[in-house]
């Protein structure tokens, strides 16, 4: 995460979002969320979310890839 703020976006299945350095800043149906070293935030499928500006360190981005459940990291 760089400090930049990423447009809002939703996807089919549900984003799960591990920080493992730093802190993650959302918007999250138009909520502020934060997510600090060592949580893991899981926005649910078609769920409206945005990074805000101020993110920074390390993130894992964990989503479904297809109809079958397999997920890419």
């Amino acid at each position: 995460m760089d400090e930049l703020p990423v447009e809002e976006e939703s996807h089919e299945a549900p984003e799960a979002l591990l920080v493992l350095s730093g802190q993650l800043e959302l918007e999250v149906s138009g909520d502020p969320v934060t997510v600090r070293t060592g949580e893991l935030y899981v926005i649910p499928a078609h769920t409206a979310h945005a990074v805000r500006r101020g993110s920074h360190g390390t993130l894992v981005i964990v989503e479904r890839s297809d109809e079958t459940g397999s997920v890419a990291a």
